[in-house]
């Protein structure tokens, strides 16, 4: 009996970013090494430098970014029937907050490598508040053409706002209960969207 050989469903990026991001989980960031990687992946040193040729850094990076992009679309997929922009938003805040908080690999590198974690979520913030303020820009139109926004307040200007009130409140909601329904729904008619809506 011959065998067939099945080809591998993931791309080569992914098949990279899967076993970068399995040693991260397994190492932590700074002991994380392109060795590592080749053996997890299977792919050789060259042809992982030929996908990112910065190496191990653009290796991470790309990594980060493709966890939150990942984090990005399970949060669009659990609010995408949201009926209005109150709602997206009431619906939004607690699954992601949740999400980043029983998310074990964030949680470790954040505890134990905070100083190099940080720098790299910065970076990666240049492609997920557009991500986010594109996801609300359609509400915040429709918000408008009924009337609803304030005066003045275009939906673009908004949508940024919110997106960086979003970010913001997904990794550290201060003094806001995000598990209690009742909190978040205050804290979004009243600080996210009071002073945009009419």
């Amino acid at each position: 009996m011959v065998a067939v050989a099945h080809p591998d469903p993931l791309s080569l990026d992914e098949r990279l970013l899967t076993a970068t991001y399995g040693c991260i989980a397994r190492f932590g960031l700074a002991k994380t090494t392109v060795e590592d990687v080749v053996r997890a992946s299977g792919v050789s040193r060259a042809t992982i430098y030929r996908q990112f040729p910065g190496g191990r850094e653009e290796l991470i990076r790309a990594t980060v970014g493709w966890e939150i992009g990942n984090f990005l679309t399970a949060l669009a997929d659990h609010v995408r029937d949201a009926p209005d922009l109150a709602e997206l938003l009431v619906r939004g805040l607690p699954f992601a907050h949740r999400a980043v908080e029983e998310h074990e690999v964030l949680r470790a590198v954040m505890a134990t490598e905070p100083e190099r974690f940080l720098p790299l979520l910065s970076t990666e913030s240049a492609r997920t508040l557009p991500f986010i303020a594109d996801f609300l820009l359609p509400y915040l139109r429709r918000e408008a053409e009924a009337g609803r926004l304030r005066s003045g307040i275009a939906p673009e200007a908004a949508a940024e706002y919110l997106a960086r009130a979003v970010l913001s409140l997904i990794g550290s909601p201060g003094r806001h209960d995000l598990a209690d329904p009742d909190a978040v729904r205050s804290l979004v008619a009243v600080e996210l969207l009071g002073g945009i809506t009419a």
